[in-house]
């Protein structure tokens, strides 16, 4: 993966951190938590589960085999309808918190839809009430970027292309009562922001 894409791994935090993580990034590829999973150090890991889209991970006997075999991905139902929408969430959450739970990180993507241009979108609030059922995780900012030209929204196949993979210092979790949902997520979007801004394959 690495060179396909001719990733540059930067870390800003402790690569070895011993809490359980959450690492959330931006999105603008499939490759993206590949990209991730990959740069991360190999005994660290083994214990962490991308979260992804059960519609595309699960489409194809050779993206299961992936996903339930190699990255060991917690898939989440999307795209449901708006009667079951509540329901989904609360189910995903309480996936995703059982698996921290059980001391694995977790690599999400709080925007919860990829960009055809590399801007970092308004992330949902899923980052917000997971950061909040999981306290004692860190939360870590991870700016991944130009893999939205090295496989494209509609694309089947990578262009080897330069990427970058910058993981941020641990952002501090919201305080109850001190910090709202809208609030918390805004300063995790700056965070990724904030990484993205000093490269130039932002433009």
């Amino acid at each position: 993966m690495n060179i396909l894409t001719g990733a540059a791994i930067e870390w800003r935090c402790d690569p070895y951190g011993v809490a359980p993580r959450v690492y959330f990034a931006n999105h603008g590829s499939h490759l993206d938590f590949v990209a991730i999973w990959s740069a991360l150090p190999r005994r660290v890991r083994r214990d962490v589960r991308p979260v992804a889209g059960r519609d595309y991970w699960a489409r194809t006997p050779a993206r299961r085999l992936l996903a339930d075999r190699v990255f060991h991905a917690v898939l989440i139902d999307r795209g449901v309808t708006p009667e079951r929408a509540g329901a989904a969430a609360r189910a995903s959450l309480a996936r995703m918190a059982a698996e921290v739970a059980g001391h694995h990180s977790l690599i999400v993507f709080p925007e919860g839809t990829r960009s055809r241009d590399g801007e970092i979108g308004a992330f949902k609030s899923g980052l917000f009430h997971l950061s909040r059922l999981c306290p004692d995780a860190e939360l870590i900012p991870v700016y991944v970027g130009n893999l939205h030209r090295v496989l494209p929204k509609g694309e089947f196949l990578p262009v080897p292309m330069l990427s970058r993979v910058v993981f941020g210092p641990p952002l501090a979790a919201p305080a109850e009562g001190e910090e709202g949902k809208q609030a918390f997520l805004a300063r995790a979007r700056a965070a990724l922001v904030h990484l993205r801004g000093s490269h130039a394959d932002s433009n």
